[in-house]
Formats: C-alpha cells, structure tokens, sequence
C-alpha cells in the first residue's frame, strides 16, 4: 500500500524495528544500571574489591622495597638520595593504602568521625610529598644544567610541603570540632588545588627538562632513552594528578562522587587505579635502572 509515494509498510516496519532497538537499548541500560547498583550494595562485592585494592597496593609497595634494597647494595656508600627517599615513601605510602584497605570496613564506622578522614588522607599526602620530590629532583637537575643556583629549591621543596600539611592538619581539627559539610567541601578542594599544583610542577619541569634534553647533540650517550624516561614519566604523573584534581571537584559537590563511603567501591576501584596504583607500578618500572656504582654525577644526596 502506497500513500503519497510512500510505502506504507515499509515505513511502518522501519518504525517498529527502531522502537524495538530503543527498548532493547533501554533494557539493557537498565541492567547495568541494577548490575553497578547491586555490586555498590553487596557487602560481599565490597570486601572483595577493597580487598583487591589491598593487594595491588601490597604488590606496589613490595616492588617499591626491594628497588631500593637493589639500590642500597649498589651504593652502600651513599646514605639518604633522592632517589632511595623516593622509593622508601613509595613503599609506605602503598603499604599504609593496603592496610587501610584490609581494614576498609572498620575504618569506616570508627568514632570520632574524624579519624577516617585521617586515615584515608593521609597517604594522599604521602603521595603527594612522593611525586613533589621527583619534581625537586628534575629542577635540580634543570637547573644545575644551566648553571644557575638550586639553593633554594629544598627550602622551597620543605615549605611546600609543610603549608599543605599544616592546612590540611588545621581542617581536620576544625571538622573535628564542628564536623559541618562545608568543611568536608573545603578539604577536598584544598586537596584539589594541591593535586592541580603537583599537576603543573610536572608540566613546568619535566617540560623543561624534555626540551633541554632534546637539544642536546643527537650521539649523546644515553640521550633517547633519558628523553623517553622524562616524556613517560612527565606525562603519567601529570596525567594522574590532573584526573585526581578533577575527580576532587566533583566529590566535594556531587554524593554520587564521593570515596569516602563503602557503598562505592567500583569507583573507589576505578579512582585510585586510575591516580596511584597504575601510575606508581609506570614509574617504579621505568625508573627502575640501577645507579652507576662510580662516576656519579647525578645522584643526588639529602642534605
């Protein structure tokens, strides 16, 4: 039948294929709706996925421990570097995550409220000051390069780092005294801004670093793969403190957002994936190269 040059059957089949694949689509929507709500409510799923997340971190901070054992026996005769500071906070801040993973549950219902805040922000700070001394390091690196003085870059390096935990330690004993949601928003905002500064260091020297690297001459020893090493490393962790700021923002106004709740463990599980657990596993992998037992020049020492 034809009506107006049109098929009518034909129209009226394409029409009911297209609400039969619009209800397909919504039943299908809806089920993994009610699949991530049901994993969400499941205090089985819960321990499982916290429990997963205790393992990966317990394997990082494994890693992270037997590097800088590897690098003590190859320079015993250096004490705290850079670099052996780097892997030690690399190990506590996994192993205190996989502990307080293990523990998930109990952490949640401890009293006062406070002191689960501590406990799960903590080792954000820790993971903070980690990746803040790699920034350090590539400055020195930088700057000594262009023959300009790194005096004061440790201060600055120790400043930083005591204004963020200073900050961070007075908004835990203000939410401690009134434990308001404004000072729940405030916290991870400020902790936002912290990643977005940690997020630039990455961009200003590790760029810095890249650049003056390309331009030295092309049969430098060792210039590829330094080059590769930076670009890697630059990219990741900016790459990971930009995804924790952002994530940050919206948990400190959306509840659906927020981490600090056992009823989201599949975003707990995407989220410190995504900012600690794969980028730590990256770095420790790439920076994984021994130092030269003699001749050193770039090793540098905590004074």
């Amino acid at each position: 039948m034809r009506i107006g040059g049109v098929d009518f059957m034909q129209y009226a089949s394409e029409m009911m294929m297209t609400s039969s694949s619009s209800a397909v689509e919504a039943l299908n929507l809806k089920e993994a709706s009610s699949w991530w709500s049901d994993v969400n409510e499941s205090p089985i799923w819960q321990d499982r996925i916290f429990h997963a997340l205790a393992v990966l971190y317990g394997v990082v901070s494994i890693v992270a421990v037997i590097q800088l054992v590897r690098i003590q026996l190859r320079v015993p005769e250096y004490g705290w570097t850079t670099q052996k500071v780097f892997h030690f906070l690399n190990f506590v801040v996994n192993g205190v995550r996989a502990v307080v993973f293990v523990f998930r549950r109990d952490v949640q219902f401890m009293h006062p409220e406070i002191l689960q805040h501590i406990l799960l922000d903590i080792p954000s700070l820790a993971f903070f000051t980690t990746y803040a001394l790699l920034v350090l390091f590539w400055a020195e690196i930088y700057y000594q390069a262009r023959a300009v003085s790194t005096d004061g870059l440790r201060p600055g390096f120790f400043t930083i780092n005591a204004v963020v935990y200073v900050v961070q330690i007075a908004l835990w004993l203000v939410l401690w005294w009134k434990p308001v949601r404004i000072m729940v928003i405030l916290s991870k905002m400020f902790f936002a801004g912290a990643s977005l500064f940690a997020a630039l260091g990455f961009l200003l020297y590790g760029g810095r670093l890249f650049l003056m690297l390309q331009r030295f001459p092309v049969e430098s020893k060792g210039r590829r793969k330094k080059l590769q090493e930076v670009g890697y490393v630059t990219t990741i962790c900016f790459t990971c403190f930009l995804i924790r700021c952002i994530m940050m923002c919206f948990a400190a106004f959306e509840e659906g957002a927020n981490l600090d709740v056992l009823d989201h463990p599949i975003l707990n599980f995407i989220y410190y994936l995504l900012v600690e657990i794969l980028p730590s596993s990256l770095v420790l992998f790439i920076l994984r190269k021994l130092p030269p037992k003699r001749g050193i020049t770039q090793y540098h020492q905590i004074r």
